[in-house]
């Protein structure tokens, strides 16, 4: 039955609130493929997801979740269901409603709104205004079909979940609970720990705030206990996996048994949780022995915590050595897109990592990592590299500044480079240090990025270092070289390129160009002195955001000049600035492509949905042989 107590009056109660488990398992032991659109079931198959909650219902739940996780435009647009948002959200309203009035003991209907599916800007390309409208067009449906109570779960960016309690606010008063979910180091996908989160959430004036999915049990109790820590006066909720998922005959199995998570609930409890309930995994068996140790009179004292290792690495070195993808893509003379990325200047990735994502998606070939850009002290790009090739599969090529190493230093890390799987490498001077964060930090350098080149290429490459000691092996790196195009000194810089040329660099990575005729000259003057370039040059490119950016560039930045009518053009552009500076870009890019065989892209501000948005339109164009000056 629907209970006649308001629901924000049961939530201050006190008492502890059973909630509902996972939907998603269930129907997946009914045979429905996970792949499919969950949603749809309330229109195509409605008495499954009955049967469903009332299952939940005769376990004890008290607070029933709608089966409309993914019932936003995104995702149902996913399914070509883009039009079905409010019927779905009023269908799975109602039929979660059907299940409790047949129900014997009174019980609450949840709003389930989940993640859009989407990442918001500057890791996505959906604004915050669209996230917005999304959730408030899910949530008034849900609120108008008659939930007692708005759920927005398994939220894994904070920012994503502000727009949610937003929509909320703006489209009915109902209670709110917000819930987040964490990866294994205890932090959510963008990096925010459950501290910091707790606080955030807090400070919007919901009704609950929690964490759901995640690890397992264990895990969330470490992090419901941090966010009681940081938001003291707010009520929790917890809804837990049934520990990790793995692969049993084809299906999916989580190892957490009912006994485990009760004695898990009852730790909840004493650690200030108010709504308990499951995710991922759990079944009505899970949540009638929450119910149980939940109704028991005398709480009882949890055991302790098990603290969840990291997942273990599989060994990057045992890499095959061959040619890597990049090296592949330069040789059939594939018109190659490279995006640089700076490493975080703290420990977490999170952020870098749903960025590479983005660019990926975008159709980026690899990931360039730098090495303490502008001298400023940031996590080693090793790490970076590694965790990208490791997690998301992508290849990266790795900055490596030669300024601040000694011969002895710079040898041992080319070794730990290759050893985590990094096979691309950079090979630039470096920023000096006096402009950085440590002015009086080791600037000297025993060897110049020619000779680092060629150290590679002819020694570790071969399978001996610089003192012709035995490695055990060669390495197989692919190495690029740096080079302007558009230098102040041609000159000096036609040297130096035919330097790294005959040193062995297998492909070069420009400063940004702003003046594609300069560009071309400076080739022709190569060509005409030294004969055909063959090296392989992914021309540097950086979309303008406003006045300002490119004024700094231009007179701040050594190396870079633009163009006065360039400058004038981002100038008239006002607020539309980053719209002009996409399609300056893409003129560049057009006008380069003849003589070049990619781009170096570097995001402005690390504004990452622009850089998906600049090489999706690349990767529109029409493809190009490779360069029309090179020989065969």
């Amino acid at each position: 039955m629907i209970s006649d107590v308001p629901f924000r009056a049961r939530l201050e109660s006190g008492a502890p609130i059973v909630a509902d488990g996972a939907m998603g398992t269930m129907l997946h032991a009914r045979g429905v493929d996970l792949a499919s659109c969950l949603d749809a079931l309330n229109q195509t198959r409605p008495s499954l997801v009955t049967e469903i909650h009332a299952a939940y219902l005769a376990a004890g739940a008290e607070l029933i979740e709608t089966n409309t996780f993914g019932a936003n435009r995104y995702k149902l647009s996913s399914h070509g269901l883009g039009d079905q948002v409010a019927a779905l959200n009023r269908r799975g309203v109602e039929l979660a409603r059907l299940a409790v009035e047949r129900g014997a003991a009174p019980a609450f209907i949840a709003g389930s709104v989940g993640p859009l599916g989407v990442r918001l800007a500057p890791y996505g390309r959906v604004t915050p205004d669209q996230a917005f409208a999304a959730f408030h067009e899910q949530i008034a449906a849900l609120a108008a079909a008659g939930a007692q109570a708005i759920l927005i779960e398994t939220m894994s960016d904070v920012r994503e979940a502000e727009q949610a309690v937003r929509a909320a606010r703006n489209a009915t008063d109902l209670p709110v609970l917000v819930s987040l979910t964490f990866t294994r180091d205890d932090r959510t996908l963008l990096g925010d720990a459950p501290g910091e989160a707790a606080a955030t959430l807090q400070a919007l004036g919901v009704e609950a705030i929690g964490a759901n999915c995640s690890g397992g049990p264990a895990q969330l109790l470490r992090i419901v206990d941090r966010m009681r820590n940081a938001a003291p006066a707010a009520i929790l909720s917890v809804m837990p996996n049934a520990g990790w998922p793995e692969q049993v005959s084809g299906r999916i199995a989580y190892p957490a048994t009912p006994a485990y998570l009760a004695e898990h609930a009852r730790a909840y409890r004493a650690a200030g949780a108010r709504v308990i309930g499951g995710c991922c995994g759990t079944t009505p068996e899970h949540i009638a022995a929450v119910r149980r140790a939940l109704d028991a009179p005398a709480p009882a004292t949890p055991s302790a915590v098990v603290v969840l290792d990291s997942p273990t690495a599989q060994d990057a070195a045992a890499l095959p050595d061959r040619p890597t993808r990049l090296s592949d893509r330069l040789q059939r003379r594939d018109f190659v897109v490279a995006v640089e990325m700076d490493p975080p200047r703290g420990l977490s990735t999170h952020r870098l990592m749903a960025g590479a994502s983005l660019l990926a998606e975008a159709g980026a070939d690899t990931i360039n990592v730098a090495d303490s850009p502008m001298a400023r002290m940031r996590m080693s790009p090793w790490a970076v590299c590694h965790q990208l090739q490791h997690e998301l599969g992508l290849e990266t090529v790795l900055h490596f500044p030669t300024r601040g190493r000694s011969l002895l230093r710079i040898q041992g890390d080319l070794l730990a480079a290759h050893a985590l799987g990094v096979r691309n490498v950079f090979v630039v001077l470096g920023d000096p240090t006096a402009i950085g964060d440590y002015p009086e930090a080791m600037d000297d350098f025993d060897v110049v990025p020619s000779g680092l080149i060629r150290l590679i290429k002819s020694g570790f490459n071969s399978g001996v270092d610089h003192a012709g000691a035995d490695l055990g092996g060669p390495t197989s790196f692919t190495v690029g070289c740096a080079l302007n195009l558009t230098p102040p000194d041609p000159q000096r810089e036609l040297r130096a390129l035919r330097r790294k040329v005959q040193a062995g660099a297998d492909f070069a990575l420009t400063q940004p160009v702003f003046d594609p005729p300069a560009a071309q000259a400076f080739l022709d003057r190569y060509e005409s002195e030294y004969g055909p370039l063959e090296l392989p040059v992914l021309a540097g490119l950086l979309p303008l955001i406003n006045e300002r950016h490119a004024d700094y560039l231009h007179n701040e930045v050594p190396g870079v000049r633009i163009p006065e009518s360039h400058r004038r053009r981002i100038a008239a552009a006002g607020e539309a600035g980053p719209a002009e500076g996409l399609r300056l870009a893409r003129e560049i890019v057009a006008a380069l492509r003849p003589s070049v065989q990619g781009i170096y892209l570097m995001p402005p501000f690390s504004r990452y949905d622009l850089a998906a948005e600049l090489v999706e339109a690349v990767r529109r164009e029409p493809l190009s042989a490779g360069p029309a000056r090179r020989g065969s």
